[in-house]
């Protein structure tokens, strides 16, 4: 299949067969009893769960951001991919669905097969572990759109849901407690920030230990994005909201969606103390309190709005998943609005 004037241009089809060869092996690797149709076709095929009344569809599309440079630097890319997965899980989850089917997208130019097979082996990695299929997906060689040897990573996620059970955030009420689930790290937001304070501004290297850990700062840059399915998803009917803390951080995610707009949010500064990584960027690039609490989640992956007398098997469920909790809050009357306690 050899083009030797389109490979001159910066397309290799025979890199692009390689790599969808075993992408496809990939991608039958991750089916489930609701995948339909054939690996390889045009669409993606996945049926809906049988026996819904009302079945929903819950979709989103987003991406890792400048995460994959960091990959990229430390050459190691299949935890992007199961990154990739577990924002968008978690993105679903808010609203209480179950993911059914994922799709993926990685453009970039002159990509070796083995890194395109590294990524996607992250993301089946991540749908099995949430019996979800990956249905497929879209590699595209571009140059002169994307530096030689350089990526961009998204996918889309599609959950179902009873409409009668979705969670919209309209049930939260004055009274609720506000419980913390532990974010892994920064998940996969903030790394531009991240990464100029780090390496730029304080002269970093992936091999240098994040001050008071015995970890890299490249082990604690590619941390996997948490996924909180499995500490939730018991316990669904004892919530009245969550908010996925990515980008904005708990200012710009706590009271999305309908959020009641006599509620306000507020964060007790003093339940948790920041991560290492995060206060080795706070101090190294002098970023104000505010930005931080912006850009980062700062330790805080997703909170959930629960009434009081449901915090403690909230907190157990997520404590048999191995995820940390702590009482990071309380709702009370006011505006729709997110308060600090400083």
């Amino acid at each position: 299949m050899t083009s030797p004037q389109y490979a001159a241009a910066g397309v290799d089809l025979d890199v692009a067969e390689d790599a969808k060869a075993r992408i496809g092996a990939l991608i039958a690797g991750a089916r489930t009893t609701l995948s339909a149709g054939a690996v390889g076709a045009f669409g993606g095929m996945v049926r809906i769960p049988a026996g819904m009344q009302q079945p929903m569809l819950v979709m989103s599309t987003d991406g890792v951001g400048t995460k994959v440079l960091v990959a990229l630097q430390a050459g190691r890319f299949d935890t992007v991919g199961e990154d990739l997965v577990n924002h968008s899980v978690n993105d679903i989850l808010v609203h209480g669905a179950h993911p059914i089917a994922f799709m993926d997208y990685v453009a970039g130019h002159r990509l070796p097969a083995e890194m395109i097979a590294g990524v996607v082996a992250g993301i089946a990695r991540g749908c099995r572990a949430h019996d979800m299929a990956l249905a497929g997906g879209e590699t595209a060689q571009m140059p002169g759109l994307y530096a030689e040897g350089t990526f961009d990573l998204a996918g889309t996620i599609v959950g179902v849901i009873e409409e009668r059970e979705a969670l919209h955030g309209d049930a939260v009420r004055a009274g609720d407690v506000l419980i913390a689930y532990a974010s892994a790290g920064l998940h996969t937001n903030g790394y531009t920030l991240a990464r100029h304070v780090l390496f730029d501004v304080m002269g970093l290297t992936l091999d240098s230990i994040v001050p008071g850990t015995a970890t890299t700062v490249a082990d604690a840059l590619l941390a996997v994005h948490r996924s909180y399915a499995a500490a939730i998803r018991p316990v669904l009917g004892s919530i009245h909201a969550m908010a996925h803390i990515t980008g904005g951080g708990i200012p710009g995610n706590l009271v999305r969606g309908d959020w009641p707009v006599a509620c306000e949010a507020v964060i007790d500064v003093a339940s948790w103390q920041w991560p290492a990584i995060f206060q080795l960027i706070a101090d190294g690039g002098k970023v104000s309190l505010d930005e931080m609490r912006d850009v980062f989640n700062l330790g805080v992956g997703m909170i959930a709005a629960a009434p009081i007398n449901a915090a403690e098997r909230i907190q157990a469920a997520a404590q048999a998943a191995g995820v940390p909790t702590w009482r990071c809050g309380w709702v009370r009357a006011g505006t729709r609005r997110v308060v600090f306690t400083d």
